[in-house]
């Protein structure tokens, strides 16, 4: 990154953790994924923490992992979503979950693995290098945040982090079809998406659960950063 990427996505990052204060939420940072798990475990017992950041299941660290949760001032969890980074070198992002994508299921459901697929769209295919995916995303249905524009800014929040920690190649994340027809994506800030990427088959049922896949380059984070928070909390609030 440009020293002059760099003193944006720090504005941008600043701007979002201001405008959360004002809704009442105060955001942490953290890379002890053995934390994050206790805290999930404690504070979201209806939705226990994503197979991707997993502790027991994965070597998570500050070098490949962070997470965000967002506080009341009474200490309520109202807020969680996570980053992992992955190096993936040479291998298209397609092919790596052609072979994975079993690795990133919802949470809490019962699915026929057998069954379920990955169709890879032209985006994965060209996606390479160093990679972060994007997942754990959660705002509490409160009317605090409904209608502000704040769940959006949550997410470019830590897309913003991600840029500046890491300056990855690409990001991406996975988002349920139904949630993407309704511009999720574009409210996250994502500019990409690969539509039919994912089909989970819960057992006993016929009828997938269908998914997109959102992503990011590089160059598309840095235009992130340099659009203004403020504004676009107003659009979605108006």
């Amino acid at each position: 990154m440009t020293i002059h990427d760099s003193f944006e996505g720090v504005r941008f990052v600043g701007s979002i953790l201001d405008m959360a204060r004002e809704h009442g939420m105060e955001i942490e940072i953290g890379s002890d994924f053995d934390l994050y798990d206790r805290l999930i475990t404690t504070h979201r017992p209806h939705q226990p923490i994503g197979a991707p950041f997993d502790p027991k299941r994965h070597r998570m660290s500050d070098r490949n992992g962070f997470w965000i949760l967002g506080w009341t001032p009474q200490g309520a969890l109202v807020h969680t979503q996570a980053m992992r980074r992955f190096d993936l070198g040479g291998l298209a992002l397609s092919d790596y979950l052609g072979q994975n994508f079993r690795d990133f299921p919802p949470v809490g459901l019962d699915l026929d693995m057998q069954r379920s697929c990955y169709q890879p769209g032209p985006g994965a295919r060209r996606i390479r290098g160093h990679v972060c995916y994007h997942g754990e995303l959660w705002v509490k249905g409160d009317d605090r945040y409904r209608g502000t524009g704040l769940p959006g800014l949550l997410a470019r929040f830590a897309l913003a982090t991600c840029l500046l920690r890491w300056s990855p190649d690409h990001v991406f994340g996975f988002m349920p079809e139904r949630y993407a027809f309704r511009g999720l994506a574009e409210r996250e800030g994502y500019m990409h998406t690969d539509p039919g990427a994912l089909a989970w088959y819960p057992k006993g049922s016929n009828t997938p659960l269908k998914g997109f896949m959102t992503y990011m380059g590089r160059d598309d984070l840095n235009h992130l950063i340099s659009l203004c928070p403020r504004d676009f909390m107003q659009a979605q609030a108006a």
